[in-house]
């Protein structure tokens, strides 16, 4: 704890930000090309937005201000060539663009961008008497500016996600002491997990960006808080012992449960690094993290921390004592006796909400909501309303022979959707096409002009990159689906001891997934994040995995002992309904907090898992689950060909059917 505490300020100044890059995708190949054939033009291109509002941009104090601009940003390192665009046909004519090629990884230009666009800046401005503005686009901008907008996202969703735990837990558990001790372990795991990124980027140079360290530190405080609260509740649960031996039998039975809980999570959120694209492995690798360190923390710190001070898991002395589990204990039986009733109503409710994602809208913009008031911001509306909304290049490699690629700049100039087109040729064998289009990157009409230049040569840009981040995640969705269900049914399996309930809980989780996004197109007419199904689908099936481990185990604790189906199941969902519906309220309320976020893609996600934990809980594992486990009898507890060891060395499945 001390030394992830010590690592944190190194972590906090050396984020960087979130990559969109694809690896050995052709946009990756095509950036590979231009830097060997064009060094001078970079691994990637920026635009200089010029702007004044009562010169023109042919005027002597417009020019000489951007030159003096360019002298100035040109002094530092990292700048290559710089190229004037002519100007497009209807733009404005006191705005002026020119391309400069950025040399170096996005890393060192994230690290470079502030100090020479500060510079450039002050130059201008100096020479036009403040006369004349300029502004910077570039994907390494814009990525800057999310990462500014991610690390405020995650500090205002910490500051309303902990108020709001805290509450939560001190309404369930009955007391303020109680309630700080589930908050401790998701306060220390979030800490450590930090810590952990922190030590793996500077002993193995793992790149942690602000969205995988936002991402990990809400698994973190989500998973903390959940196994912390299901821990301390099961200390409630063995009052009459000694701490040993309290610490010991909690350990053998929840401390089991936890961590096949965080196994869950692990292996569903390991699935993703099938997925080339970076961002998403390092949305991976933060969830599998924060999974493997929430049990480490909870059944080492939580254990020691009650037996130090064994006041904090006493139950609150309240009038009415019991009347909760009363309460549950009379909706199970309400529940055993109403099976088929309920398993149709809870069942046609899902199937409902999972109608609308028929009308779901996948993609990937540059969300301009974080962009608004920003000098890359500023520069993108200036280009869109000049009809230079992006910029494009095609590489022409060729033997010295100009012909056919002199053919392939005149139809690109007549192509509709560009609006300037420069080349230039290394004098080798590489022409670099630069080309203006009129739709920005991220638009739809720019996939299909990306996909109409591939047959002509090699493209890279921004759209390029956006575009096959989309198709990455759109071909591994499936693949990476299959993995998780296949993973998942292996996992309960082992897990349960059975064949049917983990198929049953494959389908629900299916449900609770689908449900979530069609309320999401519900309430919502934005496109949704295509990075959002992948992220989404493995969290909630890792968490949701949680639950149904947590609520069949007791049952089938239960079901060893008295062996009579229905009173397990109806003893089962007594024991843990408050347990589950109120680290459900946790969980729900930390990811809820995401919802403050100015990205669109955190507050989706938010309200996906937010939405896909509520449904789960409520109408999956306090209705669907018991009641069909009322239905499926002894034959929930069917395995074939069990060998006599495993019967004996996990009798859950003892005396079920074979």
């Amino acid at each position: 704890m001390t030394g992830s505490l010590m690592l944190l300020p190194s972590l906090a100044g050396d984020l960087d930000a979130p990559s969109l890059r694809v690896a050995g995708s052709p946009a990756d190949v095509a950036a590979g090309t231009l830097e060997r054939g064009f060094p001078e033009l970079g691994t990637e291109q920026m635009v200089l937005a010029f702007s004044a509002d009562h010169l023109a941009a042919d005027d002597t104090e417009y020019l000489a201000a951007v030159q003096a601009g360019l002298e100035a940003l040109t002094a530092g390192p990292g700048i290559g060539a710089v190229q004037f665009l002519p100007p497009a046909v209807g733009q404005d004519q006191r705005h002026l663009y020119v391309l400069a090629g950025l040399q170096g990884g996005e890393k060192q230009w994230q690290a470079r961008l502030p100090a020479r666009r500060a510079a450039l800046q002050r130059a201008v401005a100096r020479t036009s008497e403040g006369r004349v503005r300029v502004s910077l686009a570039s994907q390494t901008a814009m990525l800057g500016e999310v990462k500014r907008a991610d690390q405020d996202d995650f500090k205002r969703a910490e500051l309303v996600a902990v108020p709001l735990a805290l509450v939560v837990l001190i309404a369930g558990l009955g007391s303020l002491g109680a309630g700080l001790v589930p908050l401790l372990m998701a306060g220390v795991t979030v800490a450590v997990t930090s810590g952990v990124l922190a030590l793996s980027a500077l002993a193995f140079g793992l790149h942690v960006d602000t969205l995988m360290l936002t991402v990990a530190a809400t698994i973190g405080l989500g998973l903390g808080l959940d196994y912390g609260l299901l821990l301390l509740l099961r200390y409630r649960r063995h009052q009459d012992v000694s701490v040993v031996r309290r610490a010991g039998e909690v350990l053998e039975a929840a401390g089991r449960t936890v961590v096949w809980c965080a196994c869950a999570v692990f292996v569903a959120a390991g699935t993703l690094l099938m997925v080339e694209a970076d961002i998403i492995r390092a949305l991976a690798i933060s969830v599998m993290v924060a999974a493997v360190l929430a049990p480490l923390v909870t059944l080492t710190l939580l254990p020691a921390l009650l037996g130090a001070f064994p006041r904090l898991a006493a139950p609150p002395r309240r009038k009415g004592e019991g009347t909760e589990e009363g309460g549950w204990e009379r909706w199970a039986r309400h529940l055993m006796r109403r099976p088929v009733r309920y398993t149709v109503l809870a069942g046609g409710l899902l199937v409902l909400a999972v109608v609308p994602v028929a009308g779901l809208r996948l993609g990937l913009d540059f969300d301009r909501n974080s962009l608004r008031g920003t000098d890359p911001g500023r520069a993108i509306a200036q280009m869109e309303s000049d009809r230079i909304a992006g910029i494009t290049v095609l590489a022409l490699p060729h033997r010295g022979r100009l012909t056919e690629v002199s053919g392939q700049v005149e139809r690109l100039r007549a192509d509709p959707r560009v609006s300037v087109v420069v080349p230039v040729d290394n004098g080798r064998d590489l022409t670099a096409v630069l080309i203006a289009t009129r739709s920005a990157s991220d638009h739809p009409a720019m996939a299909a002009l990306v996909e109409d230049l591939r047959p002509m040569g090699q493209v890279a840009g921004a759209a390029a990159v956006l575009v096959d981040l989309k198709q990455e995640c759109s071909k591994r969705l499936w693949q990476v689906a299959a993995l998780v269900l296949g993973c998942s049914l292996v996992f309960l399996m082992a897990a349960l001891r059975s064949v049917l309930l983990p198929v049953k809980a494959v389908v629900m989780n299916v449900l609770a997934t689908g449900a979530a996004f069609g309320l999401l197109a519900l309430v919502t007419d934005q496109q949704v994040n295509v990075l959002l199904p992948l992220l989404t689908f493995t969290l909630v099936f890792g968490l949701s995995m949680d639950y149904e481990v947590f609520l069949v185990h007791r049952i089938a604790e239960h079901y060893r002992t008295g062996g009579d189906n229905t009173d397990s199941v109806a003893l089962g969902l007594r024991d843990t309904a408050r347990p589950i519906t109120l680290a459900a309220a946790v969980l729900i309320v930390t990811f809820a907090a995401l919802l403050t976020a100015d990205r669109q893609e955190l507050r989706q996600l938010g309200f996906l898992v937010a939405v896909a934990v509520t449904l789960d809980v409520t109408l999956i594992r306090l209705v669907l689950v018991p009641a069909l486990m009322r239905l499926l009898g002894r034959w929930n507890w069917w395995l074939p060909l069990r060998a006599e060891c495993l019967a004996e060395r996990h009798p859950v499945a003892a005396g079920a059917p074979r």
